[in-house]
């Protein structure tokens, strides 16, 4: 009888991930340059927090030194990575409005030596009214953080939560990133607001930001005993194409519980579904780099591969064209000589 490799087996490979998670053995490569994202929905409870905080700690996890800026007045980002954030905390209120440098606000992780905050305090709710006002107001973070700070503290990732809103809170972390990750739920309305979305990016890739662009798509809340979590998967794809991620994050218990204890569920609990779901979206986040947009695909970014086959086809269109067009000119030419 053969001997069986338990190393193949969904159990050992679980539990072999959770162990490459808690021992800080799994490596990644660090970007040429600081890849900063904003984690949007304007659809709330899609998992925009609980995928900001989790990516960032699996990133983390696999020796990338990463920041989380917490731009939502909820301030969960914050209480999930152990951030003090109560009122008369130096925040990113402060550093919008120009009373703190990004510096004065950045809070280490108490036991990761990897990961930052620079937290949210309730003092951002009325941030919005006090910054229209303000010079440059589309640009306030984008000015703190991209002149200098980022290169300083040697970040490889940055991650932005901000509200489900597109107030100048969410255009100030719009225009500071080059990326956009949207998490979608793999529930019903999951599509509802994503045209939206899709449209105010547009709006300011064309007006604020000329580099903005969709890097990455995370399908959360994903239970694989419904078909309509298939269904809306599969809609999804079949819409964006492979911006989207393959790893999907399912619905877990303990991704939910994490928070109450003021810790990432990658924290909370390593070998949980959940956990090693969200340590594999950042793996593959990581490794396949940051997805461009083409020309013909507005601000959703696609692989290499369908970049270079867009490109192929654009330039067998006008050599058709300048094909055409010649063989028009000699046409005429001949039956001006013949007349």
């Amino acid at each position: 009888m053969d001997e069986q490799n338990f190393d193949d087996t969904p159990i050992m490979a679980a539990a072999h991930r959770a162990t490459q998670m808690t021992s800080g053995r799994a490596k990644l490569p660090k970007p040429e340059q600081p890849r900063v994202l904003t984690i949007a929905n304007q659809k709330g409870g899609v998992g925009k927090t609980t995928t900001a905080v989790n990516m960032a700690a699996s990133l983390s996890k696999q020796g990338l030194k990463v920041l989380v800026i917490d731009l939502d007045p909820q301030g969960n980002a914050s209480t999930a990575l152990g951030a003090e954030h109560t009122s008369g905390t130096v925040s990113s209120y402060e550093v919008l409005i120009g009373e703190a440098e990004a510096d004065d606000a950045v809070q280490a992780h108490a036991e990761n030596p990897n990961i930052f905050c620079i937290p949210a305090t309730i003092d951002l709710a009325g941030a919005e009214i006090e910054l229209v006002s303000m010079v440059r107001r589309e640009y306030r973070l984008h000015d703190a953080i991209r002149r200098g700070f980022l290169d300083e503290h040697g970040f490889d990732y940055v991650f932005i939560d901000c509200p489900p809103s597109l107030g100048l809170l969410t255009i100030n972390a719009m225009t500071a990133v080059d990326e956009v990750l949207i998490p979608i739920q793999c529930e019903y309305y999951a599509l509802e607001g994503v045209g939206q979305l899709l449209g105010n990016i547009g709006m300011i890739r064309e007006h604020l930001n000329h580099n903005l662009h969709i890097s990455a798509i995370l399908l959360t809340m994903y239970d694989a005993r419904t078909r309509l979590a298939a269904d809306v998967a599969a809609e999804v794809r079949d819409q964006f194409g492979q911006v989207v991620l393959n790893n999907v994050i399912p619905r877990s218990v303990k991704v939910s519980e994490a928070p109450g204890y003021g810790q990432t569920v990658i924290d909370y609990d390593p070998g949980s579904r959940g956990a090693l779901a969200y340590f594999d979206a950042a793996r593959e986040l990581a490794n396949r780099g940051d997805y461009q947009p083409h020309e013909t695909t507005g601000p959703i970014g696609v692989s290499p591969e369908v970049f270079a086959e867009l490109d192929s086809d654009g330039d067998a269109g006008d050599d058709a064209e300048g094909s055409a067009g010649t063989e028009g000119t000699e046409g005429t030419v001949g039956t001006e000589g013949e007349e």
